[in-house]
């Protein structure tokens, strides 16, 4: 595309108004055309003649070539994505609740309609993951690819471990900087985070792997008991999603509260920051870090997606192309600490190889192996307020694995 980028943009909240910040004042031969958005009685500082509530009109005008498009509504979103790729328009977005739900069918559109959909800001805000995973690790084994996606979550966590704050107070803080929303399940209960994680493998590993198949667990039940515990040993407690090659064919994807060491590179991610960390076979261990909630950070992420447009970038998945044999699975046993109340709750989870196990009247915890399977069909337990799981970081792997993944490593070496 070397003509100018003309854009009709949907939806211009924090990122959208972000986006529009980044862009003024700069010489990138783009212009913003029309700007749908759904109160028009709200004030604004831009010309109301930007603005219209009827999306048609901006798929009929006949200057706009690009779709930008950053609205709340998953399922709005995505008709306006199929709509703008099935009528020749690139687009760009960042909602990652509707690639994570639909990424199957948005790739086989841009195949079928000669179209791109870029989506840079879908994770991890300003940190470049999903094309560094498209182009610098396109021929890379990849070991695991795992951090903080979510600002919010770790922003709250921050405030607790570093400021001894309640989570209400700094859950409150969070909604009050725009980090979280008036409901903020979709942030603390691990949801956005897990439709960043389905995205991110889908690069890392070419495997589509549906939301519902990953286990997510969040932090709105953490208590002063799970926050002392962490400290008493030295750690720090952050919302960690994970995606983990297992031997030589199968991929495990989780996102739960986990106990970071003090040696780990997230240990030092504070606030609204996000940090990836990549294991590779032949680069072996990688760190991003940036910014990952607000809307300039977000924006400039968008703004590099529109900009590439310009050169005619799209992704090629590469890896899904090649069809690898990789498959998904949750038949793999992890250590976790369990805070609980029922002992019930440890017999419905199948909880094995206990190392640690503490009770009294107000406090009751263990350690030991779960099935991520078993977690996954008791999540409605792990919601429970008297619930708080965390993973420790290790794992139990048949010796059928394990060898495979040794084998694999020596290949690898010579």
């Amino acid at each position: 595309m070397s003509e100018k980028i003309k854009i009709g943009l949907f939806g211009f909240g924090v990122v959208g108004q972000g986006l529009h910040d980044v862009i003024l004042g700069q010489d990138l031969n783009l212009e913003i055309i029309k700007i749908a958005i759904k109160n028009p009685e709200k004030k604004r500082s831009l010309d109301p003649s930007l603005f219209t509530t009827n999306h048609q009109e901006i798929f009929d005008h006949p200057e706009i070539n690009t779709i930008v498009e950053l609205i709340d509504d998953a399922e709005v979103a995505f008709e306006i994505v199929k709509k703008a790729l099935s009528s020749g328009k690139h687009v760009v977005s960042a909602n990652k609740k509707m690639i994570a739900n639909n990424l199957d069918e948005l790739v086989a559109l841009q195949l079928k309609h000669g179209t791109s959909l870029l989506y840079e800001g879908s994770v991890c805000g300003s940190i470049p993951i999903i094309r560094n995973l498209e182009e610098y690790y396109d021929n890379e084994l990849l070991h695991g690819i795992s951090g903080i996606f979510n600002g919010s979550s770790n922003y709250i966590l921050s405030k607790i471990f570093n400021e001894k704050l309640n989570y209400h107070v700094a859950l409150k803080q969070a909604q009050d900087l725009g980090f979280a929303e008036t409901d903020p399940t979709l942030d603390v209960g691990g949801y956005d985070a897990k439709f960043k994680l389905t995205i991110a493998a889908a690069h890392a590993y070419g495997l589509f792997v549906k939301p519902e198949q990953i286990l997510n667990v969040g932090i709105q039940h953490i208590s002063d008991h799970d926050i002392r515990y962490a400290k008493e040993k030295g750690y720090k407690i952050k919302l960690v999603p994970t995606a983990k090659k297992i031997g030589s064919s199968e991929l495990i994807t989780y996102v739960l509260p986990k106990f970071v060491k003090a040696d780990d590179f997230l240990y030092n991610v504070e606030n609204e920051y996000n940090g990836v960390t990549v294991q590779a076979a032949f680069a072996d261990k990688q760190f991003f870090f940036g910014k990952g909630a607000g809307g300039h950070p977000t924006g400039s992420a968008v703004l590099s997606d529109i900009t590439a447009l310009r050169y005619g970038y799209r992704y090629e998945y590469k890896k899904y192309q090649r069809e690898s044999g990789l498959v998904h699975t949750n038949k793999v046993n992890i250590e976790v600490y369990i805070r609980y109340v029922e002992e019930s709750t440890l017999e419905k989870l199948q909880v094995s190889q206990i190392v640690e196990r503490f009770s009294r009247n107000d406090y009751k915890y263990v350690i030991g192996m779960v099935s991520l399977d078993n977690l996954l069909q008791n999540k409605d337990l792990l919601e429970h307020k008297d619930v708080f799981i965390a993973h420790t970081g290790d794992y139990s792997f048949s010796e059928a694995e394990l060898k495979i993944a040794a084998e694999e490593e020596a290949l690898l070496l010579n």
